[in-house]
């Protein structure tokens, strides 16, 4: 028995004890969580580059459409200033010339250059007068009874609308047609009439 005692003594010495292994086990969770925390701090450098190039590509790419919007608008007004130059050039052409004839031509042929460029940006003019009012296109400044037209039906075009890539830029100011009060009147008064007559015959 004594032997046996000795030998269990010698066995429990060289196993670890219960601390030892907690101690082991904290290290390993130590080193664990130092590695993780090293990977979490690399993650996080890596996202605020990704950020400062992300802030920088947009700023870039702000730049870059300003530019273009200004070298647009360059290239529109440049294009309008000659066809000012035009117009001032038919004027005083007209003015010195005297017929008038020289000076309409002169704004005419202006005004299909003038043309010529704003369909090339996609401007198209709105077609009104004929149609049925429509409200997403025409703006209704006057009413006009008309017989013989349906009622709703664009009569006049007092300012000509526009179309931008087949988006409403600037509506056409028209004027539309309404049925004939007077005329509704005068059919009443006419059955009136008729009614009294039948009345009468019976």
């Amino acid at each position: 028995m004594g032997k046996e005692a000795e030998h269990a003594h010698e066995d429990s010495e060289q196993e670890p004890s219960y601390k030892e292994k907690a101690n082991e086990k904290i290290d390993a969770l130590i080193i664990t969580l130092a590695e993780e925390k090293k990977h979490s701090e690399e993650y996080l450098n890596r996202l605020k580059y990704l950020q400062a190039d992300f802030d920088n590509y947009r700023k870039r790419t702000d730049r870059q459409l300003e530019e273009v919007k200004k070298s647009s608008n360059q290239r529109l007004v440049c294009e309008l200033l000659g066809i000012l130059d035009e117009l001032e050039m038919a004027v005083k052409t007209g003015s010195e010339a005297g017929p008038v004839d020289v000076l309409i031509q002169g704004v005419e042929m202006t005004l299909k250059k003038l043309r010529k460029i704003l369909e090339a940006e996609g401007v198209s003019p709105i077609m009104c007068v004929g149609k049925h009012f429509d409200p997403s296109v025409h703006a209704a400044v006057s009413t006009v009874e008309k017989e013989g037209v349906e009622e709703g039906t664009v009569l006049e075009e007092v300012r000509r609308g526009y179309t931008m890539n087949e988006k409403v830029i600037r509506p056409s100011i028209v004027k539309v047609a309404v049925k004939n009060s007077g005329s509704k009147n005068e059919n009443e008064d006419k059955n009136q009439g008729k009614n009294q007559e039948v009345k009468q015959n019976e």
